[in-house]
């Protein structure tokens, strides 16, 4: 992550937001360690609650497991994040 470069929040997930870093990578950081520009959210996200603690992504990203995966290398997950990335935000995997 590079200081003071702005990014968009793909997701949140309990008190963590969920980001893509200049390499590509996701990563979860905390709500306190982000300054948060814009507080809008998509029309696209699906808001859950689950133990007390929000969750809002894009659906596709919200079904059990789908990060896991995502991280596992599952070559569909994969797939399906980076088109949707494009698709909702904009976003195209650095080649």
């Amino acid at each position: 992550m590079t200081i003071g470069k702005i990014y968009e929040v793909i997701g949140i997930e309990a008190d963590w937001y969920r980001l893509i870093s200049d390499d590509d990578d996701l990563y979860l950081f905390p709500l306190d360690r982000i300054e948060i520009i814009d507080r809008s959210e998509p029309d696209f996200w699906v808001s859950e609650i689950n133990d007390g603690v929000r969750y809002a992504m894009p659906f596709t990203w919200s079904q059990p497991g789908f990060f896991e995966d995502y991280h596992d290398g599952v070559e569909a997950v994969v797939k399906k994040f980076w088109e949707e990335c494009e698709r909702y935000y904009g976003i195209s995997k650095n080649v």
